[in-house]
């Protein structure tokens, strides 16, 4: 262990905060509180099962999404804040707050919906005056919530607030935070959609996700978190392991050996090691007991869930059928597409079937999600649900495929798209291509502009001008630029099909 510590304090490429995480996370994952199964471990080292760093004596939620409301509305007798009464003092008391919301990564992976929360305030200002707080407020975000998993929400409706965030964004071109439009084709006007079509594309966000798919899920209530998490707003994620499916189907005779004896066994192990963690979280550590966003009500126990994450489906699929190019596989081959959703429909039937002692919210069932992907996949287990980066057979077949794998997957999932400039052109068609995939069943869209700086990765935000200071040895503010320097040299996640507007 001294060794690796060592390493982290001499390592010149973390700053002193990426250090101090580092360091921490090191002591969480030598510890041994919570026990694991012997068939847990043996999965584990088999690269079958992965805890996504979430250390062996869970003392937080890994994902919390707190009524930021109610701070507007009440304050909060903890952080010493009265309900603002200005822009000025709604932006600093969110500031406040921030840096008091635990996550898995330290930072909140949470921010609120903005232009709800800060529309009341904005509309007392001058546009002029708005604009330089939003432009401060902002800024601060970028610089000291420095990780690209901090997610903000805009919509489903146009405002003021909103608008001002979107000319910001382009201005700025910040990495954090992330950020998702809810987009409802009732109450989300076209030109608004256009203007946040042309954002994305110059900047990587909003990303748009389907409020009508996640509104019948989660109820109006919902917040988009982290990549792209789908959750509860006052609650939030227990915990996130995930399977790996390739590592799944190598243990598997045919596709029904698999269907029938692996995937069942190998999910009952996961299931059970997730609700260990979850009773971990509730009866033993303290944040439940004591946190003051539980205290003061702005988390609610019922309101968490577990989510249940899988990566490496095209790979998977691929080995069961013996298709050894990925352009001829999943994503581009009927059969294997028709495998992929039954597997997923196998899946889904077994995390249903399991019951947890809490997740109220959720009737006491776990979520799916596809994961994200991290680095040390490399190409063997491409993120969740999607086509293997290389093989994409196209845009519009691409939404095709999605809108098939995207309802099985409450709490998350996304396809991203990588454009050529002459799409700046015609950020209309782009908007009718967003609302034609929300129609058929696509979940969350992403994109950029193939020459942007600031890139997504798999779920998350980069700048290429950080990942080459890594590239030199020297640091990045950004603490997820060595995970994109991991996911574009091991995963070639930045070489994704460009998609050129038809002339």
């Amino acid at each position: 262990m001294m060794e690796e510590v060592l390493n982290i304090i001499c390592d010149e490429t973390l700053t002193y905060q990426q250090q101090l995480l580092a360091l921490a996370r090191l002591a969480e994952n030598m510890d041994d509180t919570l026990q694991r199964s012997p068939e847990y471990l043996q999965g584990e080292r088999e690269g079958i099962f992965c805890d996504l760093g979430e250390g062996l004596a869970p003392y937080r939620p890994r994902y919390i999404c707190p009524d930021y409301k109610q701070l507007m509305e009440k304050g909060s007798p903890f952080l010493g804040l009265t309900p603002p009464q200005d822009l000025l003092e709604a932006t600093n008391a969110l500031l406040i707050m921030y840096h008091h919301v635990p996550s898995i990564t330290s930072f909140p992976v949470y921010l609120g919906n903005l232009d709800e929360l800060l529309e009341p305030f904005v509309l007392k200002e001058t546009p002029q005056r708005a604009k330089q707080i939003l432009k401060m407020f902002l800024l601060h975000i970028d610089r000291t919530l420095t990780d690209s998993f901090v997610h903000a929400d805009l919509g489903p409706q146009a405002s003021r607030t909103g608008e001002l965030i979107l000319e910001l964004t382009e201005e700025m071109q910040c990495a954090m935070p992330n950020l998702t439009l809810k987009y409802d084709s009732q109450q989300t006007s076209d030109d608004f959609l256009k203007r946040c079509a042309l954002c994305m594309l110059k900047t990587a966000k909003p990303s748009f996700a389907n409020h009508a798919m996640f509104t019948r899920e989660w109820g109006e209530n919902y917040a988009i978190a982290s990549c792209y998490n789908g959750l509860k707003v006052g609650g939030g994620g227990f915990t996130l392991p995930r399977i790996r499916l390739y590592e799944c189907s190598l243990k598997a005779k045919d596709p029904q050996d698999f269907l029938d004896n692996v995937l069942p066994r190998y999910v009952q192990i996961m299931l059970e090691m997730m609700e260990d963690r979850i009773r971990f979280i509730v009866e033993t550590s303290a944040f439940f007991k004591a946190n003051f966003l539980v205290t003061e009500g702005f988390v609610k126990l019922e309101n968490f869930t577990g989510m249940f994450g899988m990566v490496g489906l095209a790979e998977c699929v691929n080995h069961l059928l013996g298709i050894e190019d990925p352009r001829r596989g999943y994503g581009n081959n009927v059969q294997a597409d028709d495998l992929g959703v039954k597997i997923l429909q196998r899946l889904s039937d077994l995390v249903a079937g399991f019951t947890s002692a809490y997740c109220d919210g959720t009737d006491h069932h776990f979520r799916l999600h596809a994961q994200v992907g991290i680095d040390s996949d490399g190409r063997e287990n491409s993120p969740g649900a999607r086509i293997p980066v290389g093989a994409e057979p196209g845009m519009l077949k691409q939404i095709q495929h999605a809108a098939r794998m995207h309802g099985f997957f409450p709490t998350g999932i996304g396809d991203i798209f990588k454009f050529e400039e002459t799409w700046l052109n015609t950020p209309e068609a782009l908007g009718d291509i967003i609302k034609g995939a929300m129609a058929s069943g696509m979940r969350y869209f992403s994109g950029y502009l193939e020459n942007n700086d600031v890139v997504r990765v798999t779920g998350y935000l980069v700048k290429k001008s950080e990942l080459a200071k890594l590239d030199q040895h020297k640091q990045s503010l950004n603490n997820v630029s060595i995970f994109g320097q991991g996911a574009r040299d091991k995963g070639n996640a930045l070489d994704r099909r460009v998609e050129k507007r038809e002339q």
